[in-house]
């Protein structure tokens, strides 16, 4: 997952808040019926698995005849799930007994973010599994400044007192400074505990259907609304994000190819502006919203939240001249591939739609109507 220092505090709650919605999980069953079973077993454990991307690991892994175990609090509701998955319950502040006397061929990490998770896995399971994938975040790299970010960027640096003392309640409290830092951490437990079987994955942004942050669901959203848009600059800065689906089918290729090393994981192969991305998502939206595009220092002064207000937008100028310009060439060359754009926006839709409406009356991202209005009424006035 990607995020900036900028909209860390605002959404570090919502993935963890979000319901097992299964009509997306039906429907995206129901595309993966094409899928070819693979030749060889394998016998997948998953950490997690029923949060955003999780559940998509497990369907394409069904579709291609893995076994597939769970490991989790099981606090979340069960999914209805398209074959048949083991559940093992646990905790992994302190119970991970569940583990014990157990081998798989993999394991894959979904939702660490403190190291000491990653150690007493490690310590567990060790020897047990023939490979382990961590997945991490492109808000490892120390130095955004720079495009073109590869996997040998410097990373952020802990600066802490003790981070195998850091728990879920201390980086929240102090998110924007320690997710980064304590995600590459994270990243150094994996290799220690599984040198030459590690596979780290760094996602850029994740998008479509099952995003509880909203924070790319707002730019179509308001595309459907109509009337005046705000745009952030002048439409040439770039923006990636990758389809959680495109990310959790590549995951299990890479598991299947037994691929190794450290992988940046977000999209498109292309770099796609926001300008772009936003015509293409009215191409597949319709209708006749004006997109009025109003500098970021100006949108800054009048107290917008970049990254919040507007969401996943960050000018490609000074701190974050890199973010959205970081280098998947690697996953590209281990298969990483890419859903159409218009594909992830009719899929989002259809599933923003289906969602209880006491939900859709309150969006996770992006600033209101009449705060949007207010600002283009003082962008007119500055230039009258």
């Amino acid at each position: 997952m990607q995020t900036t220092r900028r909209d860390l505090l605002k959404f570090a709650g919502v993935a963890a808040a979000g319901a097992m919605l299964t009509p997306a999980l039906r429907a995206y069953a129901g595309e993966l019926k094409h899928v070819a079973k693979a030749a060889k077993p394998l016998n997948i454990l998953i950490l997690g698995g029923t949060g955003f991307t999780g559940p998509f690991q497990v369907a394409y892994a069904l579709a291609r005849g893995r076994k597939v175990t769970l490991f989790n609090r099981g606090k979340r509701p069960s999914p209805e799930w398209p074959g048949e998955v083991e559940q093992l319950l646990g905790d992994r502040n302190n119970d991970l007994k569940s583990l014990e006397g157990r081998e798989w061929d993999v394991c894959i990490d979904n939702p660490t973010s403190t190291p000491f998770w990653v150690r007493d896995a490690g310590k567990l399971l060790q020897g047990k599994v023939g490979q382990y994938v961590f997945i991490s975040t492109i808000s490892v790299y120390a130095d955004n400044t720079r495009p073109g970010m590869d996997e040998t960027t410097p990373l952020a640096v802990y600066k802490g007192k003790d981070a195998m003392a850091e728990t879920r309640e201390t980086l929240m409290a102090d998110i924007a400074n320690l997710y980064g830092p304590l995600k590459a951490l994270c990243e150094a437990e994996a290799e220690k505990w599984f040198p030459g079987k590690a596979t780290i994955i760094r996602p850029g942004y994740i998008v479509g259907p099952r995003d509880e942050s909203d924070r790319f669901t707002y730019w179509p959203l308001r595309l459907r609304a109509g009337g005046e848009m705000i745009v952030p600059g002048d439409g040439s800065d770039p923006m990636q994000v990758i389809d959680a689906r495109d990310l959790a089918e590549w995951t299990i290729r890479m598991v299947e190819n037994r691929s190794f090393g450290i992988f940046n994981a977000t999209g498109p192969d292309y770099e796609r502006s926001i300008d772009a991305t936003l015509y293409g998502l009215q191409a597949v939206i319709g209708g006749s919203t004006k997109m009025v595009h109003v500098p970021t220092d100006f949108l800054e002064a009048q107290k917008l939240e970049i990254g919040g207000d507007l969401p996943i937008f960050t000018p490609a100028t000074g701190e974050y001249a890199g973010f959205h310009r970081v280098s998947i060439q690697r996953a590209r060359d281990n298969g990483l591939t890419f859903r159409p754009l218009a594909t992830t926006t009719q899929d989002l839709l259809a599933w923003w739609d289906a969602l209880p409406a006491e939900r859709r009356a309150k969006q996770n991202a992006g600033m209101t109507r009449e705060r949007e209005a207010e600002v283009l009424k003082a962008w007119r006035a500055s230039k009258a």
